[in-house]
């Protein structure tokens, strides 16, 4: 019989219900992933306590014999050993999404960097602990409330949920926790207070905190190099490369008093003008000795909440940070300086940076307004998974084109890996009855696929090196290629016919080809079943296509307005009056020799 190989990932199941909390449970879950012989993923699920006793008592128990990972460190920027604190017990805080709107694919560059990350993790023998956080208030949130005339709930709940739903769609493997700002408000208002009593934190007159960068030593030169004497207020800043959120100065722009130009808002205080009643608290923190402080009415500042909660979740200092590169600076750097600053101890010993999904020369970006929604990208089950395979297959810290010539590239590959994968299946399940598929000696495939396994796993544990992981995985499945060309050559060479008996096919060989792919799957993730969309029905049929009709006729009239731009070759007016469609709410995305498909995002 043919093994499936399997692996365990921390996993928190994706709850039915979009209004459910966002920390979904208390102990780590493992998921044990197996692939059968259809090529689908089966699932057990075990519990096992994330109490700090049986976490000590899982990593000491664990395998001590784990292949040493090198990463690109942010902090050092160098390509260093990475070492956890309590091998093979792994820390991981990555920055989520603000849920005022669906994530483009962009974002999602960075939430498969993380899951590359995390599942070499697991392949290599190492227990993930993954905190993921949602943003859901902030400066936009608030607004876009505003102009749609809904509450703070109904909106970040309902993109919150899409958010998911495409997690799941691009086979990632969840977080245990992602806890969401509005959740955590008691423990921002601790770490400001820890601030104030370090001498780094100040309340303006006007209500507001703001943390006192003069007095951090190091502040701007931990993970980019800025001249001290440029940090103006309002100045731009380049990190170099590509993200998943955003960047700049700082993304959550506040007027209000403060001290330091440099100075970052930990705190808003309550503006009648702006601020809403839903998006408002007033928290009070108990001192030592019970005496209790107030820090006024009003709102967290957007960096503060990943110092909370990876400090609540991870504890004062973690082992891997991630997220995209131009979050280095002000946001990272931000946290460095809130946590250290808060809990008097090393934030985070490796920072990773994914490169930035370009449309064009041109990163992409909502505000920009050259994004693509997951589904607005990639409306077919085959294109997530093309995309997956995209990203996934990259070298993680470079800039990426999106374009239909990538993707069409990456569709291609899949389907050969797909047929490699179904031929081997079904020759074993036609041949594997009575034949012996265990003894290797006779098999020259067999000691090609070890060598092409040791070779990804350097790969792999080499900084993620996922282009040569991919050249690997193809060499295996060449392999696989040339045995079936092999056999169908000697049987028209031969001239045989049908009742004639056919030359064999190495089973052996075929069969360590079946195990690597399986096991190199635990890594890219990439042989399995799309779930549906809400409202796709069985045929995978979308009924939403129905609502095509209901696309605005001013709409289709800037549709109609681009295609015409492009026809006469004026990009520059083709890009406005694309930005312009994005702000009224639709994608439009082109199809070579045909019409271009609109769709909401």
């Amino acid at each position: 019989a043919i093994t499936a190989l399997s692996f365990a990932a921390s996993l928190l199941l994706h709850p039915s219900n979009a209004f459910s909390p966002a920390v979904y449970t208390t102990s780590l879950r493992k998921l044990s992933l197996q692939i059968n012989n259809e090529g689908k993923y089966t699932s057990s699920l075990s519990s096992s306590s994330s109490s700090d006793d049986e976490k000590s008592s899982s990593t000491s128990s664990a395998s001590p014999s784990l292949r040493q990972l090198t990463l690109y460190n942010s902090l050092t920027r160098t390509k260093t050993p990475f070492v956890p604190q309590s091998s093979p017990h792994v820390t991981m805080y990555t920055c989520g999404p603000t849920v005022y709107d669906s994530a483009h694919v962009g974002n999602f560059r960075a939430f498969l960097t993380y899951d590359v990350l995390k599942r070499v993790l697991l392949y290599l023998g190492y227990d993930v602990d993954h905190v993921c956080n949602l943003t859901d208030v902030d400066d936009k949130i608030i607004k876009r409330c505003e102009r749609e005339g809904v509450t703070l709930l109904e909106l970040t709940r309902k993109f919150e949920g899409k958010f998911f739903d495409d997690l799941e769609a691009l086979n990632i493997v969840k977080a245990r926790a992602y806890p969401r700002a509005t959740d955590h408000i008691d423990e921002m208002a601790q770490v400001i207070i820890d601030l104030e009593q370090n001498g780094l934190a100040y309340q303006s007159d006007e209500g507001s905190w703001y943390f006192a960068v003069s007095k951090k030593e190091g502040y701007g030169t931990r993970l980019v190099n800025l001249d001290p004497e440029q940090l103006k207020k309002g100045a731009s800043v380049s990190t170099g490369g590509g993200g998943a959120q955003r960047g700049g100065m700082d993304a959550d722009e506040y007027d209000a008093e403060k001290e330091g130009v440099r100075d970052f808002c930990l705190w808003k205080a309550f503006k009648p003008e702006f601020d809403r009643e839903d998006a408002t608290w007033d928290p009070v923190v108990e001192l030592e000795g019970g005496e209790k402080r107030n820090i006024g009415k009003g709102r967290p500042g957007w960096h503060l909440e990943c110092s909370a909660m990876a400090r609540k979740y991870l504890g004062d200092t973690i082992d891997l940070h991630a997220g995209g590169v131009d979050l280095k600076f002000p946001h990272h750097e931000n946290e460095i300086a809130q946590s250290e600053g808060a809990n008097c101890a090393p934030f985070c010993n490796c920072w990773i940076h994914n490169g930035f999904v370009n449309i064009g020369d041109e990163k992409m970006s909502k505000s920009k307004g050259n994004f693509l929604t997951l589904r607005g990208a990639c409306p077919t089950s085959d294109d997530v998974r093309a995309y997956r395979y995209l990203i996934v297959s990259s070298q993680y810290r470079n800039p990426l084109s999106f374009t239909d010539a990538a993707l069409g590239a990456a569709k291609g590959a899949l389907k050969r890996l797909d047929r490699a994968k179904a031929m081997i299946n079904d020759a074993l399940s036609k041949g594997v009855d009575g034949a012996d598929t265990s003894d290797s000696g006779d098999s020259d495939i067999v000691a090609t696929v070890d060598k092409e396994i040791a070779n990804f796993e350097v790969a792999i544990a080499d900084d993620l090196s996922m282009p040569r992981a991919s050249a690997s995985l193809f060499s295996i499945v060449k392999l696989a290629e040339k045995e079936f060309k092999r056999v169908t050559k000697a049987a028209k060479d031969s001239g045989i016919d049908e009742s004639d008996v056919v030359p064999p096919l190495d089973l052996v060989g075929l069969t360590s080809v079946q195990q690597a792919l399986e096991k190199m799957d635990q890594v890219f993730g990439i042989y399995y079943d799309v779930p549906k969309q809400k409202g796709e029905d069985a045929d995978g049929a979308d009924s939403a296509s129905e609502d095509a009709l209901s696309v605005p006729e001013d709409v289709m009239d800037l549709v109609a307005q681009r295609s015409a731009a492009k026809d006469a070759k004026d990009w520059e007016l083709a890009d406005t009056l694309r930005s312009q469609i994005t702000v009224l709410g639709f994608s439009v995305k082109d199809v070579k020799g045909g019409d271009p498909v609109v769709s909401k995002v």
